[in-house]
């Protein structure tokens, strides 16, 4: 499987038909952040970085304050209406998915947004209908997601060079948020506006959910007898993620790839015995990586009749 190229800021973007043109200069512009958690306070300091001026900033809990002061310290704290008052050209809203909805609706019920002003979320689930309120009272809409995990500290800003960004933007709209992507230092990916749920779905089955499957691993080392599992397990993800990310499907190697239905059926018994809470997400993804052995040529359906029986025979007991 061969990665696609993907475009560069200055070149046309995928399926947009937008030239971008990459020796136009991005003017500065005075921006206020809404949300000062791992994702705004980061953007917001990396838009800093790059010539802008971040005049305000939203930011409530401690944590929020302390990041403001740390990544932000030209901008003073202020409520959200106000911040956006004062955010004369770019608005980014950094808040939790199911709260962007009541915080825009609020902003522009309470006259803070304004024709013109950019207003742009940094939501990976939603696109620019969550953006109708501001579009209503004439502030340009922009989706921008950066494909990346924060923390929320200094040391984020050195991860974002390189990183996509999953941008849904009006057709007018694209060049310049091509620009600002590039002033991030990222790449954009355009995003159509339906397939935002699986985008968001993509990026959120495979960084969230192998956290859940690295601890689940280091505790069923633990559960073994050994002491330092990750210094056991470190090498073994990095060369699996760097096969996968290069070789796809080929990259699958272990017991279920070659149909070793005896040592899947241990596996399953000692889970059942000392992890059962585990028992379901193994039986689950070892089911679609039979699947998807299969479908890659990587597993013989003769060859997997014996371990899918196995499968089917505990899914049937778990269920009981």
């Amino acid at each position: 499987m061969s990665a696609s190229p993907r475009p560069r800021p200055g070149a046309s973007a995928s399926g947009s038909g937008v030239a971008v043109p990459a020796q136009s200069p991005q003017p500065a512009r005075t921006v206020g952040v809404i949300g000062a958690g791992r994702v705004g306070a980061v953007l917001g300091a990396a838009l800093a970085a790059a010539g802008h001026r971040v005049v305000a900033a939203a930011g409530v809990s401690a944590a929020a304050r302390a990041r403001i002061a740390e990544l932000l310290p030209g901008a003073v704290n202020r409520p959200a209406d106000e911040v956006a008052r004062l955010a004369a050209d770019l608005l980014i809203v950094a808040v939790p998915d199911d709260a962007l909805a009541g915080v825009l609706n609020g902003l522009a019920g309470t006259g803070a947004l304004h024709r013109g002003q950019i207003v742009a979320h940094t939501s990976g689930a939603h696109g620019l209908a969550v953006l109708a309120p501001a579009t209503a009272v004439g502030a340009r809409p922009l989706a921008l997601h950066p494909a990346m995990t924060f923390t929320g500290t200094a040391a984020d800003l050195s991860r974002l060079p390189g990183i996509s960004y999953g941008v849904t933007a009006p057709a007018p709209l694209r060049p310049l948020a091509a620009r600002l992507v590039a002033d991030l230092g990222g790449v954009p990916e355009w995003i159509a506006e339906d397939d935002r749920p699986m985008y968001h779905a993509a990026l959120a089955h495979g960084a969230n959910h192998l956290v859940t499957l690295v601890n689940e691993a280091l505790d069923r080392l633990r559960d073994a007898g050994v002491t330092d599992p990750a210094r056991v397990l470190g090498p073994l993800l990095d060369a699996a993620l760097d096969n996968a990310l290069r070789l796809g499907d080929a990259a699958l190697t272990g017991p279920v790839s070659r149909g070793d239905a005896g040592t899947v059926a241990r596996h399953l018994d000692r889970l059942a015995r000392t992890a059962p809470e585990s028992l379901p997400a193994y039986l689950a993804l070892a089911r679609r990586t039979a699947d998807r052995a299969i479908d890659a040529g990587r597993l013989r359906p003769v060859d997997a009749v014996a371990l899918l029986g196995v499968l089917a025979d505990r899914e049937r007991e778990t269920v009981a």
